[in-house]
């Protein structure tokens, strides 16, 4: 097994390892020479993706294909570099896999969503990842490879977690009633994205998210219980002063539902709530 992950990020950190503990290889892609230089400390062949001669090497190299580079406002990049080497190939991938996000659901009240739930996005972020979407649905269709969606909530993990805004004093807690979303500890995140490539079945969409929709502020007050620091002041909502994103992000409040995942892939989550997520990172981290 080979896998190519366009767009090598936070989340794929945590995939490739699990990818070679089968002794399978991992190839990336990503713009920032730093991550290139981490990568290869990692056991990864690290490509810029302007090297179309590289790009073109390792994707044809590999099986197993995961897109995790997210659309801008020309769209989905990997679509416009990787699509004419995909169709070139003169075999299928055994699977494709695409990262997008519950964004694509918009805003529903706090109400429980699942894989089957229309996609109604209210933000620039969600429009682009249902159009990124259904162009890698198209393009499966049409060369003949399984494709999984996963459509992932909030991620956090080691270094991405509020604990970092918490010891530098910037964590923030607003009270806004009835505002709740779900999330994801990336290690459960890279355990069921393996799953579904042991398990592929073409159009597949999955949840990867853990078993307790919380509200942001709540997390943010365990955390800073668990570090042994006072909670943040509990704000009035109207005070709120955000960035616009922020902002797109507090609209929106959902339950999202991982039965799919569980029931198809035999996958659940090792940190079923944000309280045993932290505690891990916590343990991790020191």
């Amino acid at each position: 097994m080979r896998l190519f992950i366009y767009g090598f990020g936070y989340s794929a950190r945590f995939i490739a390892p699990q990818v070679q503990s089968r002794q399978g290889g991992v190839a990336g892609t990503s713009r920032n020479a730093v991550t290139r230089e981490a990568m290869v400390r990692q056991g990864v062949t690290a490509i810029d993706p302007a090297d179309l001669g590289a790009l073109e090497t390792e994707l044809r190299r590999a099986d197993h294909l995961l897109i995790a580079a997210p659309p801008d406002r020309d769209g989905c990049p990997a679509i416009a570099a990787l699509s004419p080497l995909i169709i070139g190939r003169d075999r299928p991938f055994a699977w494709v896999g695409y990262l997008s996000t519950t964004g694509v659901y918009g805003d529903h009240g706090g109400r429980w969503v699942f894989e089957e739930t229309p996609t109604t996005p209210k933000s620039p972020e969600g429009e682009r990842r249902v159009a990124a979407e259904a162009q890698w649905a198209g393009l499966a269709e049409r060369q003949g490879f399984s494709l999984a969606i996963f459509r992932l909530p909030g991620i956090y993990g080691p270094g991405r977690s509020p604990f970092e805004r918490l010891r530098e004093g910037s964590a923030e807690r607003w009270d806004k009633p009835g505002q709740v979303f779900s999330r994801i500890h990336v290690a459960d995140l890279a355990r069921g994205v393996i799953a579904a490539m042991d398990r592929p079945r073409p159009g597949a969409i999955y949840h990867l998210c853990d078993d307790l929709p919380a509200a942001a502020e709540q997390v943010t007050a365990y955390a800073a219980d668990l570090l042994g620091l006072d909670r943040p002041r509990l704000k009035p909502w109207d005070a709120a002063q955000l960035s616009p994103m922020a902002q797109r992000f507090y609209a929106e409040s959902k339950r999202v539902s991982n039965a799919r995942a569980k029931a198809e892939l035999g996958w659940r989550p090792i940190y079923p709530s944000y309280r045993e997520g932290l505690a891990a990172i916590l343990t991790e981290i020191g």
